[in-house]
């Protein structure tokens, strides 16, 4: 991913983003999102399964992250590296999209179904661009599969996360896809780790059978890998790439004793990374933090992960989203019957609002730490 044309002159802003990505490889250290996404795509190319991505921007990525195609600094001509990874019937397409979310995506839609054999993905440049393509997944996407027997393995990356940037770039509408949850029509994940990323793509292409993706993508925790320290970081290792599988749920990493636990928060994306710094900020010991990274469909990993705490224990389900949006509708019916109704469920959200967020940035900031401060009352 580092070859490029003789005399191919890579923007000098670029070029060490691809260097310290090939660095980081060659030492062993951490890595970021944009790399296990990048490495996702160059295996399957090198397996021979098509990938092709759409969407506003996708070629560079709107957060700066995926670099897919690079121009000539002086001529302006384009080089995609993972062309030459190409091996028998695979190509790498990559296409800037107009926002004409609803054609575009419609379009993505059917060339899934044309070409079962390729990684098919659709991107929107933040989560709430979907508004303008909600009937194509309404009417097709979550439904096509019941209505028709037609399968399709599309992915859609929506960036969804609470950041302080207001209503229409904070939501991608989890609540919606997960209101249309049912008889394993679609699979939605909200990851944690550029590890997780890489399997979930992998495994579109790689199973026998075909059902739609969509990933509650981040924004920040694509960006934060190279300026933080600490372990409470969203990296992964070559090892994890190499060795690993996806999981649907992510142990606490402080592997408390089951005995000490007074409470248990799950949660899902980019809140765990706020929740697991203030515990360890705050020397909090007995409250255990569990990930669930694929919210539907839901099996019994969560189970069986909370098998050794004592019955009775408090679950809190934490979400950055205000209640009536987000998971908490959804997984408040699912896991009382999923645990057995062995555990008191509550849950600690932003109070409900008709707004998917606040507009103003320290409102955010005074919400966010609100949240933090009642997950460990």
């Amino acid at each position: 991913l580092l070859a490029f044309p003789p005399g191919f002159k890579v923007h000098h802003k670029v070029l060490p983003t691809l260097k310290q990505r090939h660095d980081k490889l060659v030492i062993g250290d951490p890595f970021d999102w944009g790399t296990a996404e990048s490495l996702a795509y160059a295996t399957l190319l090198d397996e021979g399964y098509p990938v092709r991505l759409s969407g506003q921007d996708v070629r560079r990525g709107t957060f700066s992250h995926r670099h897919a195609v690079l121009y000539d600094a002086d001529t302006g001509d384009a080089f995609a590296p993972h062309g030459p990874l190409c091996r028998g019937r695979a190509r790498f397409d990559v296409f800037n999209s107009p926002l004409s979310e609803s054609g575009v995506l419609g379009f993505e839609f059917g060339y899934s179904l044309d070409y079962p054999d390729a990684l098919v993905i659709w991107e929107a440049q933040f989560g709430d661009f979907l508004n303008s393509a909600q009937v194509i997944v309404d009417q097709f996407l979550t439904s096509s599969e019941d209505k028709w027997h037609r399968l399709s393995g599309l992915v859609l990356l929506l960036p969804h996360g609470y950041e302080g940037q207001g209503p229409e770039h904070s939501s991608a509408r989890l609540e919606r896809f997960l209101q249309n949850c049912a008889e394993d029509n679609i699979q939605v994940c909200n990851l944690t780790t550029p590890a997780q990323l890489f399997h979930a793509l992998r495994r579109q292409v790689l199973r026998p059978w075909r059902k739609p993706l969509v990933i509650m993508s981040p924004k920040s925790l694509l960006r934060v890998a190279a300026t933080s320290k600490g372990p409470h970081r969203p990296v992964s290792t070559i090892d994890d790439l190499t060795s690993g599988q996806f999981q649907r749920v992510l142990g606490d990493t402080m592997k408390l004793d089951p005995a000490t636990i007074r409470k248990v928060i799950v949660c899902s994306g980019k809140i765990y990374y706020d929740l697991a710094t203030a515990r360890e900020a705050r020397g909090i010991s007995d409250v255990a933090i569990v990930r669930l990274e694929q919210l539907y469909p839901v099996g019994p990993e969560l189970r069986s992960e909370l098998a050794p705490i004592k019955s009775g224990t408090p679950i809190v389900w934490v979400q950055e989203e205000p209640q009536n949006f987000g998971s908490w509708y959804f997984i408040n019916a699912k896991l009382s019957e999923l645990l057995e109704d062995r555990f008191p469920i509550s849950c600690v959200a932003r109070a409900s609002s008709s707004s998917p967020a606040t507009g103003s940035k320290a409102a955010h900031t005074i919400e966010q730490n609100q949240i933090l401060d009642q997950a460990f009352a």
